[in-house]
C-alpha cells in the first residue's frame, strides 16, 4: 500500500482531481447514478485523511467537501444554459448531503485519531528520560 504525504495543496488537488475523474466515470459508465458517486467518495475521503501529512491534518475536512462539489460538475443534472448547470449542481448537492457528511465525518475522525496519536507521542517522548 502507498505511503504518500500529502501538503494541504497536494491533498486537495488530489481529492478534487479524483472526484472529477470518478464523477466522469460515473456518467459514462452509470448514466450520471449520484448513488454511484457517493459510494465511490467514501473511499477517497478515507485516503484522503490517512495520506495528509501530519503538518496539513486540519485541511483533510475541509478538502473533502470541495470535492465533492467538484466532482458533482459532471454528474448532475445540466441544461443548456449556466443557470441550469448551477441549478442542477445545487440540487445533487441537496439531495446528496449524507453522502457529503458522511464523507466530511470520516476524514475528520481520520484526522483526529491521527492528531491525538501525534500528541500522545510527543508526550511520551518528553516524559521519556534523556
Amino acid at each position: 500500500m502507498p505511503n504518500p504525504r500529502l501538503t494541504g495543496l497536494g491533498g486537495g488537488l488530489f481529492c478534487g482531481t479524483l472526484m472529477f475523474l470518478l464523477g466522469w466515470v460515473d456518467g459514462v459508465l452509470f448514466g450520471a447514478s449520484l448513488t454511484v458517486y457517493g459510494v465511490l467518495f467514501l473511499p477517497v475521503c478515507t485516503m484522503t485523511a490517512l495520506w495528509i501529512r501530519r503538518a496539513d491534518l486540519v485541511t483533510a475536512p475541509v478538502i473533502v467537501p470541495i470535492a465533492f462539489a467538484v466532482g458533482l460538475l459532471p454528474v448532475a443534472d445540466s441544461g443548456s444554459g449556466l443557470g441550469d448547470r448551477l441549478m442542477g449542481l445545487f440540487t445533487a448537492l441537496a439531495t446528496q448531503a449524507g453522502w457529503l457528511y458522511g464523507g466530511t465525518l470520516i476524514a475528520g475522525l481520520i484526522a483526529t485519531v491521527r492528531k491525538i496519536r501525534l500528541m500522545a507521542r510527543r508526550a511520551a517522548r518528553k516524559r521519556r528520560p534523556a
